[in-house]
């Protein structure tokens, strides 16, 4: 019984083992992107028809943070990921408990620090020992689409915390699935392509579309810079 329950621990701890040491690879960037293109483009679609429950929009939130406790060897980072998921994780559980509290805002607050880590870790992982490949690119593709995501949240915060940000042929809710039209806006800002279909109506929504749009400018140009000199180097 012993022997089986040893064998069994080793088990797990080769498997937790090995799941940290993958996302510390350049591997890693490539299932980062599948996740990052199924939240960016297709899961506001299935929001937007009703395919999906709100509960199944948080777990995938959730899975990208905890994907950034293991992008770090940093004893810093990594308690700060991981007091930052746990937080989200219990104020997302007390959400959907039976308390009267409103716990939205926060969650929301918290997930922008989350996404604002994140970034960090995955531009860290970009960058790291000056190699350049074919998953250094889908890396700098990774960190765009999270710049999208974390743009979207703060277009969230803003609405949530003065009651208007943008405008337009929208109602928003202050719900999960509003999410569907702030990343949609987000991206329409980062790639300053500016439909006009929606258009912010306050400083501070006006303030984050031209951010967004800069950052859409300057980050190609310095990554492929980057990029190109550490493949010189």
């Amino acid at each position: 019984m012993n022997h089986f329950v040893h064998k069994r621990g080793r088990q797990v701890k080769y498997a937790f083992k090995s799941f940290k040491d993958y996302w510390l690879t350049d591997a890693s960037f490539a299932v980062l992107l599948l996740i990052l293109l199924f939240t960016v483009f297709v899961l506001p679609i299935l929001i937007e028809y009703g395919h999906v429950h709100a509960l199944f929009v948080n777990t995938v939130f959730l899975f990208l943070f905890f994907t950034g406790i293991w992008s770090s060897r940093n004893r810093f980072l990594v308690v700060l990921t991981t007091v930052l998921f746990v937080t989200q994780l219990g104020l997302r559980i007390l959400r959907f408990s039976n308390y009267d509290f409103e716990f939205y805002l926060a969650e929301r607050i918290v997930g922008i620090l989350n996404m604002m880590v994140f970034i960090y870790l995955n531009i860290r992982l970009l960058f790291r020992n000056y190699e350049v490949n074919i998953y250094r690119v889908i890396g700098a593709v990774n960190v765009y689409l999270l710049v999208a995501i974390l743009g979207a949240f703060v277009f969230e915060i803003i609405y949530l915390t003065t009651g208007s940000g943008i405008g337009g042929d929208v109602v928003l809710e202050g719900i999960d699935k509003d999410f569907a039209l702030y990343i949609y806006f987000s991206l329409v800002s980062l790639t300053t392509v500016g439909f006009g279909d929606l258009y912010p109506i306050q400083v501070m929504s006006k303030m984050l579309s031209v951010f967004l749009s800069t950052i859409g400018i300057l980050y190609p140009a310095v990554v492929i810079a980057r990029l190109v000199s550490a493949g010189k180097n």
